[in-house]
């Protein structure tokens, strides 16, 4: 695209018009090409795998992390609230970075960022030193949040269902397997919960191995071609003779109409010169309601997602059931989202409204919530499975953000908003039923507030899935 060659007067090249936030067109398809593309669908998934072992495996054992750093049931609050908070603050750098240096850099830096977070968290000394290494864990997780949709749309453009399901099966997939196996682990190790929490860092820094070839490859990045499409576009053209060109000779296979070169200075044809792109407005994301319902509905299944993987086993453990089986549950939970993350997003690309799928989930969620009030240890596992069901509204958002804009740039736009405010929203949510439950001193509270969320949850949820673009919207916005 913006590295074309110069045009000879004997040749003729048809121009076209791309998005150049799409990045050079896709390779053919080369042996070369086919490995490329499989070690970038195994750092995709790899890096899917890493995007939350760093939360459940602490809830866990959030119970041994409290007794060993001394925190009250508020502080606790604020070490759950600090995985939206961070995905906030540092996802909406994401776009930014992806233009500077790549969006494989970026994800390269952020697997990176995951595995030193897990190696240094257990042994930093205190809370604030937990705290601080949790938000480097948590910087990386934010960046390679936001750039998966981006990479996947531009990578895989009529394959964005199955490609961001088959990204939603390995985030849940880690997800499950960190709320599983943690507990198991740490007693296999000693019972340190040190110890259990540093075991995940190795699936971190495995994931960095197949994004090192990628990170140089800067076509991925977000509305741009970082560093060295920078310096394609800068490189100068060979500059023509400053003589007079030649007309072409009789055998030329140039047609008649472009044989007539005029006399000039040797500056080439204008028929042969880079036609100029009159340029294009800014995408103003804040003037589409689509955009902020969508934000919103990330906001609050991110709420609910981090209630739930933070103090879900919590809720089990002071209703009688053991530290290994409530986290058998939130396994389960997460677990959940491995086949239906694949089969939700197939099925919402080929609906023009993703709303019967939100309230589908929302209902789940209100049934769960309900049961674990009434009988949390009688029915846990029941319970479990339709919090589970309820939770795949993460993949969801995620497919209806590469649904809800038409170009590479405008998904970055939207999914650094969306998911940069959303987790503003949830900021509060685990905060607030940490406090809750310390001043209630049960769960009736907490449990009516994550339900009372789940309605206006699934009334964005409806809203978002309208069969439009945000392009549009804010065209519309701008014409007012």
């Amino acid at each position: 695209m913006d590295g074309m060659a110069s045009e000879q007067i004997r040749t003729t090249t048809p121009l076209t018009s791309r998005d150049p936030a799409e990045g050079e067109p896709p390779h053919a398809p080369t042996r070369a090409g086919k490995w490329r593309t499989r070690l970038l669908v195994a750092g995709i998934v790899l890096a899917a795998l890493n995007l939350r072992p760093a939360i459940t495996s602490l809830g866990a054992l959030l119970e041994e992390v409290r007794d060993g750093l001394g925190m009250s049931g508020t502080v606790a609050g604020l070490l759950t609230s600090v995985p939206p908070l961070c995905f906030a603050v540092f996802g909406v750098m994401a776009p930014r970075l992806a233009r500077r240096f790549g969006a494989g850099a970026v994800v390269c830096a952020g697997m990176a960022a995951i595995a030193a977070g897990l190696l240094l968290r257990p042994y930093a000394g205190g809370t604030a030193g937990f705290l601080a290494a949790s938000a480097l864990a948590l910087m990386g997780i934010a960046v390679s949040n936001v750039l998966m949709p981006v990479i996947v749309k531009r990578h895989f453009p009529d394959r964005v269902g199955p490609m961001t399901g088959l990204y939603s099966m390995a985030l849940a997939l880690g997800t499950s397997a960190a709320a599983a196996t943690t507990v198991p682990m740490t007693q296999a190790v000693g019972g340190s919960w040190r110890t259990g929490l540093v075991l995940w860092a190795a699936l971190a820094a495995a994931a960095v191995l197949p994004w090192l070839p990628l990170a140089r490859e800067h076509g991925t990045s977000a509305g741009g071609t970082g560093r060295t499409g920078e310096r394609r576009r800068r490189a100068p053209r060979p500059a023509a003779p400053r003589t007079q060109t030649p007309a072409p000779q009789a055998d030329t296979a140039v047609p008649a109409a472009q044989a007539r070169v005029p006399q000039t200075d040797g500056r080439l044809p204008r028929a042969h010169a880079r036609v100029p792109q009159p340029p294009t407005a800014p995408l103003r994301i804040t003037r589409s309601r689509t955009a902020w319902a969508l934000a919103v509905f990330f906001g609050l299944q991110a709420t609910a997602a981090y209630i739930t993987m933070g103090w879900m086993p919590q809720i089990f453990r002071d209703a009688g059931v053991s530290a290994g089986t409530a986290g058998l549950l939130l396994a389960v939970t997460m677990a959940m989202g491995v086949p239906l993350a694949f089969v939700i997003p197939r099925v919402a690309t080929r609906l023009p409204h993703q709303g019967p799928i939100v309230l589908a989930l929302g209902a789940c969620g209100l049934v769960g919530y309900t049961g674990l009030y009434l009988a949390p240890a009688g029915g846990a596992w029941l319970w479990a499975v339709l919090l589970g069901i309820a939770n795949c509204a993460f993949p969801l958002a995620l497919t209806m953000v590469g649904m809800r804009a038409r170009t590479g740039a405008g998904v970055a736009q939207l999914s650094a908003f969306a998911q940069s405010t959303g987790y503003l929203i949830s900021i509060p949510g685990p905060l607030l039923v940490g406090v809750l439950y310390q001043h209630s001193g049960g769960w009736g509270l907490p449990l009516a507030l994550m339900a009372a969320l789940m309605v206006p949850q699934t009334v964005v949820g409806f809203l978002a899935g309208r069969d439009r673009t945000v392009e549009e919207e804010a065209a519309r916005g701008r014409a007012r």
